[in-house]
């Protein structure tokens, strides 16, 4: 693409626009001789400042982990580079940035990540002037997974919103798609060198200046400043109570207790699935059906040590971190001063599949050539293969790949832990209770992560595994967490019939829509609920059948593995889809779906459009447009998960 400008750009009058190293900066006319003009157009181009803004949304952290590969990169260029979460850049400096790379996820049905949401908001006002952005040379990443209807959406939808402002897009969006056997990094490594060519174009190096080596390992973010062993123990840590009338957030988690731990499958069935109290009295928190408690999990004791050992750290030595560069923040959560016992087991997620930077690194610090082969290998464009059979197919953690590499793992500087290891991510749950059914509670209905790959050790959800680990009766157990709105939301008028399809733990956001109904005496509720087995499987049976019994509920069940048939909630939409018609055709009803992203939801739909078809005598393609139509007004909300 070229470098030429928006028409919408207006300057003073008897200034002009210069453009030089991607900057649209007014000058006086010039008298005199074309030769002048040259001096003052040379004096811009070395007055232009070569920096590099990269804004990243993410929500797994796979996009902030981009983000900081193309910060690094950039310091090899010798661009003075920040990368920031989108919702943390000041927007209103956004129109004073002459360069920006945008790397970004898409999230559930085609929604931006949450630190995101509000930079989307401020992007799509309507009152944004249609040269805003005209200064701006921009890129655009986008990461998704294109087995997802909305691939990309976001990095899409932002792209085109940047050049609608005016922006110059240095290259086309780049779209990293997951399914892709070789990853994201299939699209975004050769996208990554036609950037820096275009913006070494642009921004060449200065005089004497060349790109630093893959071969010098750059300057840690942090460094650990080890205090004497007789130092007071740090104050403050992670799960201090909140302070009173104050909102907990990510930043501010309220400490709750754990009320109850409750199996609610039969010890027989292959999976344990828990309903699991937390008391939030005094918290502040509020919150209605439809809403997200977000919990910030920690390292188990076990892996905590066996880390330490293997990088040879005293887990009860204390430190502080400073800052390498100056202006650059330190983490949030972590106490200053800190143990390194603090710091492994409330940050550092060892338990998560290393990605390639992780390797990239490490290969700096091997004292061993056979290990060094092997990591240089992994971080290189030709090695993403091999990685993937060694770290995603079998979803290796970082703490065993640290086992395989031992030469280097206790030759790692303890100023790179928090480069080489991101920090532990707080995990999203459906709230699966109602403040009116259950003030000052909040109850959640979790499946315990566990599954077998080709590693001898079965694999192990890290916050699902602690959760079930917690047993109250042992004393005061809490966990830190806070409330986030959540995607669906359930009809304000009380007249209006809703349809709820959970099949497994899909269910919860509903029993939470259900008490709420219910305590406001609403009683067009209509479940659908599918499990393997009606003895092993049915969570809260006594409660939907109470509530069935006292006219509250219309319940269907499909219990998949009772019969030689397999039987799923599709067909018991099918099999009752005169009532789901009429619902829908003269109750105005809300339809809503929750549960796994794999051929679920897809069925589901199909099964709607099957209704349509024969209940409302609709055509395929009608069918098909009704329920895009009941998508759009919100009628038909779905949140999914893989």
């Amino acid at each position: 693409m070229g470098n030429s400008r928006s028409q919408d750009c207006t300057y003073p009058v008897g200034m002009r626009a210069v453009k030089r190293a991607g900057m649209c900066i007014l000058v006086p006319p010039c008298p005199g001789s074309g030769d002048k003009e040259h001096s003052v157009s040379l004096l811009l181009l070395q007055m232009a400042e070569r920096k590099l803004l990269v804004l990243f949304g993410s929500q797994t952290g796979t996009a902030q982990d981009m983000a900081e590969r193309i910060g690094r990169e950039a310091a090899r260029r010798h661009l003075r580079c920040r990368v920031e979460a989108l919702d943390s850049c000041d927007l209103a400096n956004l129109i004073h940035e002459p360069l920006v790379v945008f790397v970004c996820a898409t999230t559930g049905q085609g929604d931006p990540p949450d630190n995101m949401k509000m930079f989307w908001r401020f992007l799509f006002r309507k009152n944004l002037p249609p040269g805003s952005l005209c200064q701006l040379d921009y890129a655009v990443l986008g990461l998704g997974d294109s087995s997802y209807p909305k691939f990309n959406f976001v990095a899409k939808k932002l792209h085109k919103r940047v050049l609608q402002l005016g922006g110059n897009p240095l290259l086309p969006v780049a779209l990293g798609d997951d399914q892709h056997d070789l990853g994201p990094d299939a699209v975004v490594d050769p996208w990554l060198v036609a950037l820096w060519d275009k913006i070494l174009t642009l921004y060449p190096l200065p005089p004497g200046l060349e790109i630093i080596s893959l071969d010098t390992c750059l300057p840690p973010k942090y460094t650990l400043h080890y205090l004497p062993e007789d130092s007071p123990p740090p104050e403050g840590a992670l799960l201090q109570p909140t302070a009173l009338r104050a909102v907990p957030s990510e930043l501010r988690p309220f400490a709750a207790p754990v009320v109850s731990n409750q199996r609610v499958t039969a010890q027989s069935h292959f999976q344990d699935v828990r309903l699991i109290e937390f008391d939030i009295t005094g918290s502040a928190i509020t919150f209605s059906a439809g809403d997200v408690v977000m919990i910030q999990p920690q390292n188990c004791p076990e892996d905590v040590q066996q880390f330490c050992q293997l990088l040879r750290l005293d887990p009860d030595r204390h430190f502080v971190l400073k800052p390498t560069e100056p202006g650059t923040s330190l983490p949030p959560l972590l106490p200053q001063p800190c143990t390194i016992r603090h710091l492994v087991t409330h940050y550092l997620d060892i338990s998560c599949v290393p990605r390639r930077s992780f390797f990239e690194l490490l290969s700096y610090f091997s004292t061993n050539e056979l290990e060094r082969e092997k990591l240089q290998e992994f971080s290189s464009a030709q090695g993403q293969e091999e990685l993937y059979s060694y770290c995603n197919r079998p979803r290796r953690t970082t703490l065993e790949a640290l086992w395989d590499f031992p030469h280097t793992t206790c030759a790692i500087p303890a100023d790179y832990l928090l480069d080489l290891i991101p920090r532990i991510r707080p995990r999203a749950f459906s709230i699966a209770s109602s403040l009116l059914a259950h003030p000052d509670r909040i109850q959640i209905l979790m499946a315990v992560v566990q599954y077998k790959t080709r590693l001898s050790k079965p694999r192990r959800g890290l916050c699902s595994t602690w959760l079930a680990s917690l047993n109250p009766e042992q004393g005061d157990v809490r966990v830190p967490l806070w409330v986030k709105k959540g995607g669906m939301k359930f009809p304000a008028d009380p007249a209006t019939p809703v349809i709820m399809i959970g099949p497994g733990t899909g269910v919860a956001p509903f029993r939470a829509a259900i008490q709420e109904r219910v305590a406001q005496g609403r009683r067009g509720n209509c479940l659908f609920f599918g499990c393997r087995q009606k003895s092993k499987d049915f969570y809260c049976q006594a409660e939907w059948e109470e509530l069935v019994a006292k006219g509250f509920l219309t319940l269907f069940t499909a219990f998949s593995r009772d019969q030689e048939e397999k039987v799923y909630v599709q067909h018991r939409i099918q099999e009752n889809r005169r009532l789901v018609w009429e619902l829908l055709s003269t109750g105005n009803a809300h339809v809503y779906l929750a549960g796994n992203a794999k051929q679920m939801p897809v069925a589901v739909a199909e099964a709607l459009q099957s209704v349509l078809q024969l209940e409302g005598g609709l055509s395929p393609s009608e069918a098909e447009e009704h329920l895009t139509a009941l998508e759009r007004s919100q009628r038909f909300q779905s949140e999914t998960w893989s």
